[in-house]
């Protein structure tokens, strides 16, 4: 193989580069194994809706057949309100998912403690619905001051979340009102 003078500079150049680029830390070869072979290709695909605003993005999880674990989410292209585009927050739920630090089980802090314990779900929703009970039964208002028949409790509020849907906002709605609550408010409206 025979070099000009101007082929040789050329070759020599990218050589240069080439290692140039090698020493800070560009291995194309890592680059092209990983494009070879997608993480979720035997992943499961479940669409689903952000849970942080009311705007309600579409986003598509996969989960590890395997382990159960998600090991994606990225925004959902088909959806009509967000079309794969995901805030920060949004963009970032993965790492609210496999946040060690996430707490999964129901903590509870007795009366003037200042310490936090674990507890069962079974205890803590019964705990709730004995305090909703007890509260409901104590202060339930049944006539006015003006002798009107009101039926309904002061002591106790709700404040919904903008990650329901109609259909739970309905049912949650209609339970309250049958508790007989009047403070009812949205996490939309605060």
């Amino acid at each position: 193989m025979e070099l000009n003078r101007r082929e040789f500079i050329k070759l020599s150049g990218a050589a240069i580069a080439s290692i140039a680029l090698g020493n800070l830390g560009f291995n194309l070869r890592e680059a092209y194994s990983h494009s070879q072979v997608l993480k979720i290709r035997m992943a499961k695909e479940t669409t689903t809706i952000c849970p942080y605003c009311a705007v309600g993005c579409g986003i598509i999880c996969h989960t590890d057949l395997v382990t159960k674990k998600v090991i994606n989410t990225e925004g959902d292209p088909d959806h009509p309100i967000n079309e794969g585009a995901l805030c920060a927050k949004g963009a970032a739920l993965f790492q609210l998912i496999n946040n060690p630090n996430r707490i999964t089980k129901p903590l509870y802090r007795a009366p003037y403690s200042d310490k936090w314990q674990e507890v069962t779900w079974e205890w803590a929703l019964e705990k709730i619905a004995r305090c909703v009970k007890e509260t409901r039964d104590r202060f339930f208002i049944i006539k006015n001051e003006k002798g009107q028949i009101v039926n309904r409790v002061e002591a106790i509020a709700h404040v919904g979340s903008a990650a329901l849907d109609n259909e739970e906002c309905w049912l949650i709605q209609a339970m309250m009102r049958a508790l007989g609550l009047v403070y009812i408010e949205h996490q939309a409206r605060i």
